[in-house]
């Protein structure tokens, strides 16, 4: 489901079964991430498909890639593995107006 910046930065802040996932490259996640996200590249193939299966299925995950795009096509991916919620940052993080930490 796409969220637009506001309603994905106050579903986040009021759901205490959040996480916070971060699909884009290695060297993206360097130029900054927004805090306590964890970070699995889209790119990885058959390993992202891997490290997803090893998450909690019952989480609500709120997933942002740089423009919204990649995180979209990881939303619909997260579906198909049976995950119920997996929300998208449209707009993804060169619109993000939240913080963001350096690692």
């Amino acid at each position: 489901m796409d969220l637009t910046q506001e309603e994905w930065a106050s579903e986040l802040e009021n759901d205490k079964n959040a996480v916070i996932l971060d699909v884009r490259t290695q060297g993206e996640v360097e130029e900054g991430i927004i805090p306590n996200a964890i970070h699995i590249d889209i790119y990885k193939g058959q390993g992202f498909i891997y490290e997803l299966d090893q998450l909690d299925k019952t989480k609500n995950y709120y997933v942002y890639c740089r423009s919204g795009s990649r995180s979209r096509q990881a939303c619909s991916i997260m579906n198909k593995l049976g995950f119920e919620n997996a929300y998208n940052l449209m707009g993804g993080i060169i619109q993000w107006d939240g913080e963001i930490s350096s690692i």
